[in-house]
Parts: structure tokens; C-alpha cells; sequence
């Protein structure tokens, strides 16, 4: 919602212009070392905020500067810039590398990190422009709009833009998967955390009087304060308990939790994993996983878990289908799924891909399959996939399915906004879908029984069970063709003979 903030997006773009021209013209890159900065001045910021509250209570405090007092923002943002530099590389990054205790976040995700800003001047700059956007006063709203406006640099470049799935796609899954309050929710493959902060939005808006509720351009809800939880115990819980993610990118993981902060998580649980390796070992853990694993990826055999059934007989199995296998095995009874695959998981005629299906029908309610355009990922993938919703544990009778044509942008390299928009329909019917009810002509959705599904060899692609619409022609009378046959031949017959009279 930064369109209203026009001096925040033009500090915005000031910042990755003066990165790129910096030397740091990888996006992904020039995140990460933002992402440093905002969390030094972030740190003073939560410092402070702590100091004040313990002094309201009459409680002590101990700071987390205590003996290194020059390693505040305050202290160090006037330094001038090769001093500063100096300071900043060696002493207060390697601060906040080695932070301990309990709450610190990015403590244990900061010991491989690597502090890239080459130039002094770049630095202070940069130091000048966040200190500008002066962000605890902010608010969460905005605080979280500018990360997110920053990280949108890196889909726009077309670099590393498969870590970031399009915002209004995580609306619809969150919205079809309907995660509440209380519940442990998981991302094992998270990227820049867009999945966690939006099932965290989805419960805020739950609890949030609706005429508070602001919306964007893009649909995205604003002013999420949350007046209708019930107590402090629940706020605590979705601050700390309520969202996990791993990915097994250490910049993903630093990003992700810069994010998830600065969305008003204040100690998310975003670790270092390889969800798929035989060292993780979460099991029956979650209440909901909301994902968009890899796609086309593949893993050595010898690495993978031994809980992993789905491998087939190739050396290099296919993570889009070992994925869907943990995801299965990481819900606890009755938990619930939502995850985007490529669409060779509806189809694919291997052990494996068979394999992968029958567990969605057998041991899950397989809800939904919403198959999507294959330009939604544009610019940097072009691969048609679909959405699954599923719940572990329960029997499928019947699966609901869509055939979405539109998401609201064009279909090409640019992605720009149309009025063609199916996601608002997939919401309201899949709100109100009954099994009892068949689909009127033209609508977009159907249900097919699990024995017709078994029949087709656990196809699960929507063109298998669509119906052939065919169009009535009306034909005209034949008398009436043939009389206007010969009403053509005499007036053809008539032009010739004046031609010849012309000779």
C-alpha cells in the first residue's frame, strides 16, 4: 500500500539504484546486505522498546548492547564513511553474528554471513536513507510494505524470481486453506516466507473489525490490527508458536525472517534445513503446510529420508513428488495442505507420480485441484501448474475441481494488470461447494468420483473429466439453399453473356 507513501517508494528505489550502481547488482545479493542494515537499526529499535517497558513495570533490564554500546545505530550513523565502514565490518556486524540468548532471531542464522557492502560511500548513503524511513514509527503496516516492496525488486529483475510466488496466488491458497488461530503452520520450503505472512494476515483479517479492513489495488488487506483476538496468550502464541519455516538457502533464510519481522512476527521459527535430507525429522508436527516447493528439481537418492516412499526407481527422484510425500507426513491427523505443483504431478505416468497420487487419494481427502494458466509465473518460468488442497487422514469420496484461464494479469513476460480475473469465483464457489450440487453450463468447476479418478489411472487433470461442450448449429432448410444455388447461377449466367456482348 506504499502508493499512498510516494516519499517511502522514491527512498525505496534511491536505495537499489545506488546498490546497483554500487556494485551490488544481484538483487538477491543487495537484499541480503539491506536486510543487515535494517536489522542493526531494527536491533536498537527493539532494544529500546524492551528498556522502556521494563522501566514501566519497575523491573531491571539488561541490555543487549551491554559493553558494546558503539555497536547502536545511534552511536555509529554519524561516523563518516570510511570510519563508519571500518566499524560496521568489524565490529558491529561481527556483534550481531555472535548475539546469544534467548529472542535473538538472527543470531543463529548469522554465522555464515558475509558482509558484501564495498564501498564506503554506498554505506553511508545507505545508512542515511533507512535511517529516513524512520521505521519503528512506522507502524507494521508499513514497515512490512516496504520489505515486501523491496523484495518485489527481485521478480521484476527476473533473477531469483522463483523464490517468489505472486501474492495474489498466496491470497487465493491461504483463503482456500483457511488456517486459524492456535494452529502451527509450516512452509518447508520458504524462500522469502510469502506463505507464512500471508496465512498470518488471513487470521489478523479473521479478527480485525471489517470496516477497519483497507485494500490495495492488488486486493491485498491493510489496517490488520487484530481487536478481536481474545487475549494476550493468543497474541503470544501467533508472535512465537504459530509459523515454521526452513529452506536450505541460508540468504532465504536471513530474507525470510527480515520479513516475517518486519511484518510483526517478532521471533519467528525460520531455520536452515534440507527438508528432504535424512537430518530432518519433523513428523506429525503441523496443523497446516503451505508451500511451492521446487519444481523440476531432482535429488540424490542417497541423500533423501528413508520416510520417503515416493522415489520410484530413478537414482535422482523428483522433488516436486518427495515434497508432496513429506508434506503428508509432516500434518498431523486432520491437518490440512495447500501447495502448488507442476502440472506433470496430475498425469505423470511413472511408479513414482502414480505413487504420489494414490497417497493424496487414499490416505488424504484430496478437496481441490485448481488447475492454473501456464503464464502465472512469468517472466521466469512459463510451466503450467495447479494447486492441490488436501487433508491427511480422511477419505476421498470426491474431488472438486477448477479450470482457472485467468488471474487478474496478462498471461505474457510483462504481467500486467486485466480486468479477466478468476480467483474471486474459485473463493466463492469453493466457500459454497456441495457435493450434491452439479455445475450449470459454462461454469468452470465440477466434481469427479474417486472411482472414475481410479478407473483413469489416478489422472487427476482436469481435461480428462471435463465435459465436451458442443455447440447446436442451426442449419438452414435445404429447398432454401438450392433455390439460392440457382438464383446465383442465372445472375453469373446474365454477367457473362453482357461480357460477351462488350467483345
Amino acid at each position: 500500500m506504499l502508493n499512498s507513501h510516494p516519499e517511502i517508494k522514491s527512498k525505496i528505489n534511491k536505495l537499489w539504484d545506488m546498490f546497483y550502481s554500487g556494485g551490488l547488482s544481484n538483487p538477491l545479493s543487495a537484499i541480503e546486505q539491506i536486510s543487515y542494515l535494517l536489522f542493526m537499526k531494527r536491533l536498537e529499535d527493539m532494544d529500546n522498546k524492551e528498556k522502556n517497558a521494563a522501566r514501566r513495570r519497575n523491573i531491571k533490564y539488561t541490555s543487549i548492547f551491554k559493553g558494546k554500546e558503539n555497536c547502536r545505530w545511534s552511536h555509529w550513523m554519524y561516523f563518516d564513511a570510511e570510519t563508519m565502514l571500518k566499524h560496521v565490518r568489524e565490529n558491529v556486524f561481527t556483534f550481531i553474528k555472535e548475539m546469544k540468548g534467548e529472542g535473538n532471531f538472527y543470531a543463529e542464522s548469522m554465522k555464515d554471513a558475509v558482509f558484501l557492502i564495498p564501498k564506503a560511500s554506498l554505506l553511508q548513503e545507505a545508512v542515511k536513507i533507512i535511517d529516513e524511513l524512520n521505521l519503528s514509527a512506522q507502524g507494521i503496516d508499513i514497515q512490512g510494505d516496504i520489505y515486501e516492496y523491496l523484495l518485489s525488486e527481485i521478480s521484476q529483475s527476473g533473477k531469483n524470481g522463483q523464490f517468489r510466488t505472486p501474492r495474489h496466488i498466496i491470497r487465493m491458497i491461504v483463503e482456500l486453506v483457511d488456517p486459524g488461530l492456535g494452529q502451527k503452520i509450516c512452509d518447508p520450503a520458504c524462500g522469502t516466507a510469502g506463505f507464512l505472512i500471508g496465512a498470518f494476515n488471513h487470521i489478523l483479517k479473521s479478527y480485525t473489525d471489517p470496516e477497519q479492513i483497507e485494500y490495495d489495488e492488488d486486493g491485498a488487506p491493510h489496517n490488520l490490527v487484530g481487536d478481536k483476538i481474545p487475549d494476550k496468550k493468543h497474541w503470544n502464541f501467533l508472535w512465537e508458536k504459530a509459523f515454521y519455516g526452513y529452506d536450505f538457502d541460508t540468504t532465504m533464510v536471513r530474507i525470510a525472517l527480515m520479513n516475517m519481522v518486519l511484518h510483526g512476527i517478532a521471533n519467528p521459527n525460520i531455520k536452515y534445513s534440507d527438508t528432504l535430507s535424512k537430518n530432518f525429522s519433523e513428523r506429525t508436527s503441523y496443523d497446516v503446510i503451505l508451500a511451492n516447493p521446487p519444481f523440476k528439481g531432482s535429488v540424490d537418492r542417497s541423500d533423501i529420508n528413508e520416510d520417503l516412499t515416493v522415489t520410484g526407481k530413478s537414482q535422482r527422484p523428483k522433488t516436486e513428488l518427495l515434497f508432496i510425500n513429506l508434506f503428508v507426513n509432516m500434518l498431523i491427523p486432520g491437518g490440512k495442505c495447500g501447495v502448488i505443483v507442476p502440472d506433470g504431478v496430475l498425469f505423470g505416468s511413472s511408479n513414482a507420480h502414480k505413487d504420489v497420487r494414490k497417497i493424496l487419494l487414499e490416505q488424504c481427502s484430496l478437496d481441490g485441484v485448481i488447475s492454473m494458466p501456464s503464464g502465472v509465473f512469468k517472466p521466469y518460468a512459463g510451466v503450467s501448474t495447479a494447486v492441490l488442497v488436501f487433508t491427511k487422514g480422511e477419505k476421498t469420496d470426491k474431488v472438486w475441481f477448477y479450470d482457472m484461464e485467468a488471474d487478474g494479469y496478462s498471461l505474457d513476460d510483462k504481467r500486467t494488470k486485466i480486468e479477466k480475473n478468476d480467483i474471486p469465483n474459485i473463493i466463492k464457489q469453493w466457500k459454497k461447494r456441495d457435493k450434491t450440487i452439479s455445475p450449470k453450463k459454462g461454469d468452470k468447476w465440477l466434481w469427479v468420483d474417486i472411482k472414475e479418478i481410479k478407473n483413469n489411472d489416478y489422472d487427476l487433470s482436469i481435461s480428462r473429466y471435463k465435459p465436451i461442450e458442443y455447440e447446436e448449429v442451426e442449419y438452414e432448410n435445404p429447398e432454401i439453399t438450392m433455390d439460392k444455388i440457382i438464383k446465383l447461377e442465372e445472375e453469373i449466367k446474365n454477367d457473362i453473356v453482357k461480357l460477351k456482348g462488350l467483345l
